[in-house]
């Protein structure tokens, strides 16, 4: 049986070239607003933060002045007992960024540990925000609900929000992409940022606003969680051939779909939310629905279809990966002159703020 393939016309990333020169920052991008997002360094990337961000951010470059940030110090807020699964991933997400079109000429991608000035507004923001504020997020409660803290919430953990409030910003950051659950973390953000701003008796601080991404979560491969490289049920960027074939053979599809003549359900079938997600050709991904539904058309022939569009995404970012990780001290060259851009950008805002607060004696 010959797979009509689902990816024909896709365009693929436009890949980091070998000549870039790492001395240069970021072109001049006319766009007023300024856009910071970033991921924690827990593990390597996969096809959830490639579908829910890491296109969109190769298209922001293009628009808007970007940072992003690789966040390793909010990466130890869960970790602080095993740091070692935050620093040997911190090149995991640089590469990652790079493989799919992510350009440092375009964005500054910096180490979060690395730019002083986010410890210390962090430090600043903390004495404006009581904690039973941060208990009320929904985002920070929601999580600590899924992590089973109870009551041994790291400090850190618990005080994140302000943490991403310094990150945002200390680089004046005016439009941040999130989801739809994030959106109390821009609220809050900007309950600091009119605090400081009160305090200083002008607006030294900048408000931010949602970018919402209008692409749906991709679902865990098990179709009950989202994707977590821990509970092996994500697909990373870096998967193997045989990796992606044995994660879409274990896929959830419709559990009463025992033959292939039964009619199948679409809804609820992660099999059909990856084709939509992945699939450029939307009429023939809408046939197969079609004839699932009505029955005739098997969760073999369904898997193998999206198995080898899978393999036509991640292929060439894989192989770009593995480039880049041949060549580690490039990817440090890459974040180190990211980073120091950053602590350049983030100075200014500092200093205002130690202003505000009367700290600028020398």
């Amino acid at each position: 049986m010959t797979l009509i393939t689902c990816t024909k016309n896709k365009t693929q990333p436009q890949h980091l070239a070998q000549s870039s020169n790492l001395d240069s920052p970021p072109s001049s991008i006319q766009s007023q607003e300024k856009i910071l997002t970033g991921d924690r360094a827990t593990g390597a990337l996969h096809l959830g933060h490639y579908v829910g961000s890491l296109q969109q951010r190769v298209q922001l470059q293009h628009q808007y002045q970007q940072t992003i940030l690789v966040a390793d110090m909010q990466g130890l807020t869960d970790n602080g007992h095993n740091p070692g699964k935050v620093s040997s991933n911190i090149l995991n997400v640089v590469a990652d960024y790079l493989a799919v079109g992510i350009d440092p000429n375009l964005t500054t991608i910096c180490l979060q540990s690395a730019v002083p000035a986010l410890a210390e507004l962090s430090m600043y923001y903390a004495n404006l925000v009581s904690i039973s504020r941060l208990e009320r997020n929904p985002t920070v409660k929601s999580e600590i609900q899924s992590k089973a803290f109870g009551r041994s919430i790291p400090a850190g953990f618990l005080t994140y929000p302000i943490s991403q409030a310094a990150d945002i910003t200390a680089f004046g950051a005016t439009l941040i992409p999130v989801g739809d659950d994030q959106l109390p973390m821009i609220e809050q953000t900007n309950e600091i940022v009119r605090k400081v701003n009160g305090i200083a008796g002008t607006p030294i601080l900048r408000e931010c606003k949602p970018l919402l991404s209008h692409v749906s979560r991709l679902p865990s491969t098990d179709g009950k969680s989202k994707m977590s490289k821990s509970m092996g049920n994500a697909i990373l960027l870096s998967a193997s051939d045989k990796d992606i074939r044995q994660a879409v053979r274990a896929m959830y599809t419709d559990p009463n779909h025992l033959r292939v003549e039964d009619p199948g359900q679409v809804e609820g079938n992660v099999v059909f939310t990856y084709l939509d997600a992945f699939c450029t050709d939307k009429a023939y991904v809408e046939a197969l629905k079609t004839q699932y539904r009505a029955g005739g058309l098997g969760d073999g022939k369904t898997k193998a279809i999206l198995e080898s569009c899978l393999q036509e995404v991640i292929r060439p970012i894989r192989d770009r990966r593995e480039e880049l990780m041949a060549d580690k001290a490039q990817l440090v060259a890459i974040l180190k002159a990211g980073t120091e851009k950053a602590r350049d950008d983030s100075s200014d805002v500092l200093n205002n703020v130690k202003s505000a607060f009367g700290l600028n004696l020398f």
